[in-house]
């Protein structure tokens, strides 16, 4: 009998880590080969919107880590880093023991969409407030979870070590590439979060989220529009979300479901 060394926990995510990886070879492939600023301005432009999809399969993987092997997930995260800005347990510190333990009190939660006076913020608001502050909030909640704050600043260090050596290498290719596509990543991910719960003041946790239903949204973005569902269990892999929205669908109410792409 052939021996086969199991790599993935669910294999839902074979083709997204694929794909994503392929992303990652193509940069360093341009990296090595193309110099001309314009080129490569062109090509940063026009992957914004391509890469700025890799941030939901970031933040499922820091809720659930892709690999058995612990060396196989810090690598990926180093590729995850350099597309959205995120490194190694920022996510786990900032968003599932901050954001996921605290989003119905705006005084607390590390992704808050309220101001201190109780209105809510804009949009780029928020988007710049929480992308601005993500490391430093990841960081002070890691107060508690000295483990994983040390692998969080131990990793991004090794992250932001190499960056600086590909930026020595060869600076124009290293800034269109890596440098501004990581906080555009940031900026992204963030703005992708305003309308989970922007404008929803409640205790009850079926009607603290929006949800998207739309096929195509949930394809791109490994079904984070299931968000109740997603909230009522953060460590389940998101391949089993939408049958925990239907389960749950019932408790929540219908102004809270969307169904567009956009």
């Amino acid at each position: 009998m052939a021996f086969r060394l199991k790599v993935f926990k669910h294999a839902e995510d074979r083709l997204p880590v694929a794909c994503i990886l392929a992303l990652s070879a193509l940069d360093f492939i341009l990296y090595f080969t193309v110099s001309n600023p314009y080129v490569l301005g062109c090509y940063f432009f026009a992957m914004i919107i391509p890469k700025s999809q890799i941030c939901a399969w970031n933040h499922h993987h820091q809720h659930a880590p892709t690999f058995l092997q612990s060396s196989l997930n810090r690598l990926l995260e180093f590729f995850y880093a350099l597309h959205t800005g995120v490194t190694t347990n920022l996510w786990v510190l900032h968003h599932n023991y901050g954001h996921h333990q605290h989003y119905l009190d705006q005084s607390k939660d590390q992704s808050r969409w309220q101001r201190k006076d109780g209105s809510t913020m804009g949009e780029l608001e928020y988007s710049l407030n929480v992308a601005a502050t993500s490391y430093w909030r990841g960081y002070q909640v890691g107060k508690d979870f000295p483990a994983e704050r040390h692998t969080f600043v131990l990793f991004s260090a090794i992250t932001f070590l190499m960056l600086a050596f590909l930026i020595w290498y060869k600076p124009i290719p290293a800034l269109f590439l890596f440098v501004l596509p990581m906080p555009m990543g940031l900026f992204m991910t963030a703005w992708a979060t305003f309308e989970h719960h922007s404008g929803l003041s409640t205790d009850n946790p079926y009607e603290a989220s929006f949800n998207n239903l739309n096929k195509w949204y949930n394809l791109f973005t490994g079904n984070l529009g299931y968000h109740t569902a997603h909230h009522h269990n953060g460590g389940l892999h998101w391949s089993k979300l939408p049958r925990l929205h239907e389960r749950l669908a019932d408790k929540i109410p219908d102004r809270l479901i969307r169904r567009t792409w956009v």
